[in-house]
């Protein structure tokens, strides 16, 4: 595990530079107007064509004048985000199981007849997104209404995880950090933690008391399959370092995030460089950002399987996806169980994360006006998702 985050993003550095010129030079159709739908095509082309115009409209253009404006924005923005003075100071609550890497975070007690909601995150990003800073913690938020919540941090990932797959994390440590709590849980899953939340509810309804599934993928074709083969075609790409080191580098997996919405980092960035640096919305621009930089290599047995056969296949809506070798089927799940699928999340649109509300008999579905991680802490989080949520859970002992 690395050292603490030196503030280097936004990361990868060089292809958001290379995107902003792009598009600054009026050649951003040359992505958007890719068709990774087609038979024909191939992502390392289409990244290829796309550098080799960035470099061309460099090489022609009169070193004397200034660069666009856009390009300075951009410039500008990412400078005013380095130099911000914001640091993550929260301090880390106690742990009551561990294992390898992985710890599960305990974020108080709460009353003896209380819920006790155990987060599940990504295997892709931090954990600390759900206890970002002060008056955006969703977790301490919960624990001061009443509920004990329990953070699952993964951890980075060591010698042990580097050979782990799916049914490694589901059926090994996601269950036994369940088990370990001593009593039945409401178990909430975040985006990809969601899915695993799914399988790990199936498999063991006797852990499990509820389920929430906040911005889960589950139609990963959903509502465009070009673009979410073209990430899987990126897979051939990635080999090298997977055979490696056994894992996906941080900086690949941020290229693919990229890949959903290219010119999206570029345009935010610009648009920071004309805040006033010392505003709440700064520092929460900059706390975000932190996160969003500061990832987790994803090992390489999952990575295949998220690729290859999420992405490209579109395996759990189609009732391929296995975990111990017994395919994972919401249909079957026979608990309280809430989806909030976010309406302007462009990570897991809602079109990908709604069919797991019409596949679970009786899930309640709830459409927050929110993206996929101001949903959980952003300005509005608490009138849009936290607020609900704890209604749900509540409702539960009634």
């Amino acid at each position: 595990m690395p050292a603490p985050l030196q503030r280097r993003g936004p990361r990868p550095l060089l292809l958001h530079l290379t995107l902003g010129m792009l598009k600054s030079r009026g050649l951003d159709g040359l992505w958007n107007n890719s068709k990774p739908d087609s038979p024909n095509w191939n992502a390392a082309e289409a990244i290829e064509a796309a550098v080799h115009a960035a470099l061309h409209a460099a090489q022609g253009s009169d070193a004397s004048q200034a660069p666009p404006q856009s390009d300075a924005d951009l410039i500008a923005g990412i400078a005013a985000y380095r130099r911000h003075p914001w640091r993550r100071d929260l301090p880390e609550p106690p742990h009551i199981w561990a294992e390898g890497g992985s710890r599960l975070l305990d974020y108080g007690l709460g009353p003896a007849d209380g819920p006790v909601m155990l987060f599940v995150p990504s295997l892709i990003n931090r954990a600390y997104v759900l206890d970002l800073m002060p008056k955006h913690s969703m977790l301490r938020w919960f624990a001061s209404h009443g509920v004990r919540p329990l953070l699952l941090d993964w951890g980075w990932p060591g010698a042990i995880e580097r050979g782990f797959n799916l049914t490694d994390y589901v059926a090994g440590r996601l269950e036994r950090a369940i088990a370990a709590v001593g009593r039945p849980v409401v178990l909430v899953g975040y985006c990809m933690g969601g899915n695993l939340a799914v399988a790990a509810a199936e498999r063991r309804p006797d852990l499990v008391s509820a389920l929430a599934l906040l911005a889960t993928p589950w139609d990963f074709h959903a509502p465009d399959a070009g673009r979410a083969r073209s990430v899987a075609a990126c897979l051939p790409l990635l080999e090298p370092a997977l055979a490696f080191n056994g894992t996906m580098p941080i900086d690949a997996l941020q290229t693919l995030f990229t890949w959903l919405d290219p010119f999206g980092v570029g345009d935010k960035y610009r648009a920071f460089g004309g805040w006033d640096p010392d505003s709440a919305r700064a520092a929460l621009f900059v706390a975000t950002e932190d996160w969003l930089n500061d990832g987790v290599p994803l090992v390489a047995g999952v990575a295949r399987a998220c690729l290859g056969d999420w992405y490209g296949g579109n395996d759990p809506v189609h009732g391929r996806w296995r975990i111990a070798g017994l395919p994972v089927n919401p249909a079957t799940l026979r608990l309280p169980v809430f989806v909030a699928a976010p309406g302007r999340d462009r990570i897991v649109p809602p079109a990908s994360a709604r069919p797991l509300a019409s596949a679970i008999p009786g899930a309640v579905l709830h459409e927050p006006a929110a993206g996929h991680v101001g949903m959980v802490s952003g300005a509005r989080a608490e009138p849009v998702l936290w607020q609900p949520l704890l209604s749900w859970a509540r409702s539960l002992a009634l």
